[in-house]
C-alpha cells in the first residue's frame, strides 16, 4: 500500500498484534475475498511467512499489505489518508446495526488481550458481534469474517436495518 489515497483500498482491516499466523492467513483469504487491504502490526505476523502462506493459499501475494510497528501508527496513517477507522471490541454497536463511513479501516486485535489502548483511544468508534454465551470469546478470524462482510452488505445495500 502506498500512503497516495487512490492506491489504497476502500476497505482495510488493520490485525493488531495477533499471535496466530493461521488467524492472519486466514484473515488474507476474507481480505482478497472482498477487495480489501491487510495492515498486520507489531508483532503479527505478514508476508513472508511459511504458516501463513500456507493458511492464506496465494492471497498474501495478492492483497496490498503493510506493516506498522503499532495499531496506534496505523490509526493516524488512515487517520491522515481520510479514512474512518473503527475497533472490532464488545460494548459497541453490532456490525449489523451500524452505519458505515468509507474508506473504512477496522482494527481487530489480539486474541486475548483485544485492540490495545492506544490506538482504542484514537478510533472513531467500536464495531461489535453479539454474544449471547457465557463465553462470550469468538475467534478473530471468525470475528473479521462476520464483520467484513456485513460491512459489505451494508455498503452493497443489501442489509438495511
Amino acid at each position: 500500500m502506498q500512503k497516495n489515497e487512490t492506491n489504497l483500498p476502500g476497505l482495510v482491516l488493520i490485525l493488531d498484534r495477533l499471535r496466530s499466523a493461521h488467524n492472519t492467513g486466514n484473515i488474507f483469504r476474507i481480505a482478497e475475498a472482498l477487495g480489501a487491504g491487510v495492515v498486520p502490526c507489531g508483532y503479527t505476523p505478514c508476508p513472508p511467512h511459511p504458516k501463513l502462506e500456507k493458511t492464506a493459499m496465494g492471497t498474501d501475494k495478492m492483497v496490498p499489505w503493510r506493516h506498522f510497528e503499532t495499531a496506534a501508527e496505523a490509526v493516524d496513517f488512515f487517520h491522515e489518508a481520510g479514512y474512518t477507522v473503527l475497533a472490532a471490541e464488545p460494548g459497541g454497536k453490532e456490525a449489523w446495526e451500524m452505519e458505515f463511513s468509507f474508506p473504512l479501516a477496522v482494527i481487530f486485535g489480539n486474541e486475548a488481550l483485544g485492540v490495545s489502548g492506544e490506538a482504542l483511544e484514537k478510533v472513531d468508534g467500536i464495531v461489535s458481534l453479539a454474544m449471547y454465551g457465557d463465553k462470550a470469546s469468538i475467534n478473530v478470524g471468525n470475528a473479521a469474517a462476520a464483520i467484513t462482510y456485513a460491512i459489505d452488505a451494508k455498503r452493497r445495500g443489501i442489509l438495511k436495518i
